[in-house]
């Protein structure tokens, strides 16, 4: 492998870490996940202002950098790679949110200026979101019951008993590392069952 000498030291170990992850070392999937996810995370919770959506975000931000790491050149830092997809994200799933938003038109009272104040969120689905939502998760289970064991056990503990990381290294007794590598291999597989059932 050579090493792009534009690099910082810090990316050129990063470069390292991304080929060995592309030969399938899952030491080095943690290892990355382990130097960034702390950043990513507050990154995100500083767009989100929501602890839970900021921790599925930063999953989603690496399951995705992991996903396109054939797709990655060593012209630039993998962090900046990573930290563009995970602001990328936090972008669209911002924009996705606004859409449930119903705004009071401005124009039925002109003396009143518009402002974040005047927005009100339903948070309750209607009929046809419900039965959307219930074909979904039926859809999910069916094709979460396809993974092996122990990457379906990974995301019914995660996703569908809403475990935290330190609850499923307990109850699986393995280390916390291990449980978030193993989830986004999880998650990147689940995602190839979808593409391939549509």
């Amino acid at each position: 492998m050579e090493l792009n000498s534009s690099l910082s030291e810090k990316a050129q170990q990063d470069l390292e870490l991304v080929e060995k992850a592309k030969n399938g070392d899952q030491h080095a999937y943690a290892q990355l996940l382990g130097k960034y996810r702390d950043a990513i995370y507050f990154m995100l919770l500083k767009m989100v202002n929501n602890k839970a959506d900021a921790e599925d975000l930063t999953i989603e931000a690496f399951g995705k950098a992991f996903k396109n790491l054939d797709n990655y050149t060593p012209n630039f830092a993998f962090s900046t790679s990573l930290f563009k997809i995970a602001s990328n994200n936090a972008i669209d799933y911002i924009r996705k949110q606004r859409k449930d938003t119903i705004s009071f038109d401005q124009s039925a009272d002109k003396d009143h200026q518009f402002s974040p104040s005047n927005v009100i969120q339903s948070d309750t689905p209607d009929p046809e979101a419900n039965m959307i939502n219930d074909q979904q998760i039926k859809m999910m289970r069916d094709v979460v019951s396809r993974l092996k064991p122990r990457y379906r056990s990974l995301i019914e503990l995660r996703y569908f008993k809403e475990y935290s990381y330190d609850e499923i290294a307990e109850h699986l007794d393995i280390p916390i590392g291990t449980v978030k590598a193993q989830l986004f291999r999880a998650r990147e597989l689940l995602m190839n069952i979808l593409r391939h059932t549509r």
